[in-house]
Parts: C-alpha cells; structure tokens; sequence
C-alpha cells in the first residue's frame, strides 16, 4: 500500500516514510491510496483475540510495508499491562441498554492519546531504522492538553528522537500542565505559549513548511516529524480500538454479528471520529456517527450547514482539549468525500488559510450528513451530564466524555434512535477533578483546596482508584515554566537543538 498527499496525489510513498516524514512537503496528510476492507467473517474472528492480535490483524492491513514481526514488536511493547494497569487495554463499560463507554484512558497519562503515542515511537523508530534514516528525528508536538504528555511520555529517551511541545498558557486544566512542566528525559523540551492551542498548532505548521529552516536542521543532522494526529503513525492505531470495542460487545452478546452501532466522539481535532470512519470505511458496521463538540462548536455547524468558518470567538471551557478552531483532520475526511480530489482540498485548504473559511458542494455535503450528526453543548450542560450519570448509573465521566454524553442525550430524544452506542469516553475524571468536583458537589467541594486535596475527594466520592501517573505528580519537581510569544516558537527549539 502507498500513501498520498491530500493536496498532491500523485505522491506515492511507503507507510513507513509517512510515518517519518509526518506531512506532505507541500502541506498536505498523508492517506492510504486505498482502504482494505475486512469481512464480516474477519470481524467475528477478533472476538477470540485479544487487544494486541486485534492490534497486530488490523495495523497490518495499512503498514504493508512492515513485516509481521516488526508489528508485534511495536504493539507488544506498547500495550503491556503495566503501562495500561490492565490486560484488557480498551475495556467497554455497559451503561444500560443502549449506551456502552469505550474507555480509552487506562495508559500511563490517563487520555485516550495513550493508545497511539505509546505505540507511535515504535512505529517511528522502526520506520527510521526501514527507510536508512540516520538524521536525529525532532518530534514538534502542539497540544491543548492530552497529546502533550502522552507523547512526552512515549517518546522519554527514545534513541535518535528529541521532543518539543508547546501548550496554550493558562489553556489546559492544573493537571495536565503539572503532567507536561514535571516531564523527565534527556531528549524533551515543553514551553507555553502566549495564545491558544490554534496558535500552537498554526506555529508548528509555519515551522514545519519553512524550507530554509529544514535546510539549517538538515545541515545539523537534524530531521522534522509529528506526533500530532497530523502523522499517519498516530491516527492508525486508533482504527483498532473501534474494532476492538465491537468485538467486545459481540463477546458479551450485547449485538449480534453484522448489527449495526452508532459511534459519539467528543472531538476538536476531528482525528478521534475519523479513525471511526475509516473503521466503517474497512468494514464495521456502523449506523451513525455522532460529532460532539463543546462551546467551540465549528465542528457542529459544518457537520450541519457545510460551511466550515473559524472566523468566531475562541471560548475557554472545562473541556480544554476541545478547544480548537482549526480541525486539521477533517482535510483527511474531505479527501475521501471528494472522490480524493486533490485539488479542490487544496483549494479549500487555501481558502481556510487566508479567508477563515470554506463551503463544501451538496454532494459532499450530502455524502456527510448521510452517516453523520453533530451536537454541541456548553459548560452548564457538561457539569449537568456528569451529575446525573453519577446519580442515575453510578459513572464518574470527565468533561470531554460529558460533552458527549450530553450530546448524545439530546440526539436519542430528537431523533427516537435506540440504535446500541458506543461513546468515547476520552479521559480519566481524575485530570479535570476540580470541574467534575464541582458537577458533583458545587463549588464549594473544591474552594480552597489543592490539586492534591481534590484527587483524594475524587477518589472518595467516585470510588475509583487515583491513577498512580497522577498521585505522583504531587513531589515531582517543576522543570519546564518558560513562556514564548508563538512567533518565537523556532528560538526555542533552536535554542533546544543548540543550533
């Protein structure tokens, strides 16, 4: 299988030189030149296996290019039990009838990034070692929270790589900044920046298409890559764990084979959903795929108008790691819609660059709203969801599983569908407590207390075990409190690099 751009199709390259390289030097993602399908057959054969065979089948149908044993390298060294405190990797919790929580968040930094970044440098370096790189590869991550420290943490000393990650100041909850400034390692860097996570993402960009600097690095030995979902590397892992869940319900004879599901997934960056997708795309039956979005809710109007426009406030909300304006794998979803037209997604690509905006045809627009819906909800109705998901079935969600959650009820009770749910469920309640505190007991449960404290209340009041990656924060020391301006994000890496 060869991979192109999304704006240049006649690229062709291996899976592992897209995992290296991360984009398209002209800016473009790198998609599969075809989707392998599995059979219903296939399907009913994961129900046997577990997480890391389910793994092992569904990697090897896009990174044709590794042989069987550099695969099981790279999953059964990712998804082991002492990094997951679970055999079970992406267990599925039964709500009730309808609703299934796929929960995503038991690896070492307690978010569903975990179940790509843990596997990503694997991939990276094996890709590396496949195509005779010899270059120190510089892995430029921007994060509104989550994607931050899971890569931090994958990446920790890993041979012949070194990590920058920049975050929104005062843009991500107490614990994930504590999780990112206390990171350990020889070869990473975490810096705040003045602005939001759009901004972070748009100055990795800007640095990534600037030829002049990749010649400085090149002359220093030095090569550019991504652990962002811009990176093919982090988005096919995803696919597994959508198959992976259906496989478990059929184990648990909660569907039978063949009867199709609904998928939500409270996403800003559109890759989560689109891993969903391209599940369905192989073969997984799916009915409806739900898009929830927070107040910033681009994604929602597009999904609902086909006009895609960030020219609107950027809102501050307590689910951080949705709050995005620019959607940067939607551009993989519009390829795929347009028959890969490779031309037109440029062209809207431009357009969103310079004019913040862009409108889809009514054919891709039809083609999208035939299997997806889109909600969004605010801070009120988040709190609002947590509480009585407590109260009603005894789950502690976090903010982003609440979003969806909301945005789920509100979807059944429009449309009457009782088609069986899977939710994302993205995120241990644990790394936003003081927002989930307050859903369960107001402001008063948390007035006055530390981050400590409120782990402890949490643990309480849920039930649930503090994640040991978290409890240990408390006596780690801070060693990352720099601030830049996002125009001098390339001093700091250059002043990292020492070049």
């Amino acid at each position: 299988m060869q991979y192109q751009s999304t704006r240049n199709k006649s690229i062709a390259i291996t899976s592992a030189q897209a995992i290296k390289q991360g984009l398209s030097v002209e800016g473009g993602l790198f998609v599969p030149d075809s989707i392998p399908k599995v059979s219903i057959e296939e399907i009913a054969g994961l129900k046997n296996m577990n997480y890391r065979e389910r793994a092992e089948f569904i990697l090897s149908r896009y990174l044709t290019d590794f042989t069987a044993e550099e695969l099981k390298y790279c999953v059964e060294n990712a998804y082991t039990k002492e990094k997951f405190e679970t055999d079970n990797i992406a267990p599925v919790y039964k709500l009730d009838d309808k609703a299934y929580f796929l929960e995503l968040w038991h690896g070492p930094t307690c978010a569903f990034k975990d179940m790509a970044l843990q596997i990503l440098p694997y991939l990276l370096t094996t890709s590396m070692k496949k195509t005779d790189e010899n270059d120190e590869v510089v892995i430029l991550v921007a994060t509104s929270g989550d994607t931050g420290k899971a890569a931090l943490e994958g990446f920790r000393d890993v041979s012949g790589t070194r990590i920058v990650v920049f975050y929104p100041d005062n843009g991500v909850s107490e614990i994930q900044k504590l999780q990112m400034i206390t990171q350990e390692g020889d070869n990473v860097s975490v810096c705040a920046i003045k602005g939001n996570f759009d901004d972070a993402q748009s100055g990795v960009k800007k640095i990534f298409s600037d030829g002049a600097y990749k010649e400085l690095l090149a002359a220093n030995r030095f090569k550019l890559s991504s652990a962002n979902s811009i990176n093919w590397g982090r988005l096919v892992p995803q696919i597994v764990y959508y198959f992976s869940a259906y496989a478990d319900m059929l184990k648990a004879d909660e569907i039978t084979l063949g009867e199709k599901i609904n998928v939500v997934v409270p996403t800003g960056n559109f890759g989560n959903i689109l891993a969903s997708y391209y599940a369905y795309q192989m073969g997984l039956p799916v009915n409806k795929f739900i898009c929830a979005s927070n107040k910033n809710n681009v994604l929602t109007d597009f999904i609902k108008t086909g006009k895609y426009n960030k020219n609107r406030d950027f809102h501050t909300t307590i689910s951080p790691s949705m709050d995005i304006l620019i959607s940067s794998n939607l551009e993989r979803f519009l390829y795929h819609l347009s028959d890969r037209d490779d031309k037109l997604v440029a062209e809207m690509m431009n357009k969103l660059n310079t004019e913040g905006e862009y409108e889809v045809s009514k054919e891709i627009f039809d083609r999208m709203t035939e299997l997806f819906a889109a909600g969004c909800t605010d801070d009120e109705a988040t709190l609002a969801a947590i509480k009585k998901c407590s109260e009603e079935n005894g789950y502690v969600m976090d903010t982003h599983t609440a979003v969806a959650k909301s945005v789920y009820d509100n979807y059944a009770a429009e449309t009457g569908d009782t088609t069986k749910t899977i939710i994302a469920s993205t995120a241990s309640p644990f790394k936003f407590n003081q927002s989930v505190l307050i859903a369960l007991g107001g402001t008063a449960a948390v007035a006055g207390k530390d981050e400590f404290t409120l782990l402890t209340e949490l643990s309480e009041r849920s039930g649930m075990k503090i994640p040991q990656s978290l409890a240990s924060l408390k006596t780690k020391p801070k060693l990352y409190t720099s601030v830049c301006e996002k125009s001098e994000m390339i001093e700091v890496v250059n002043d990292f690099l020492q070049i």
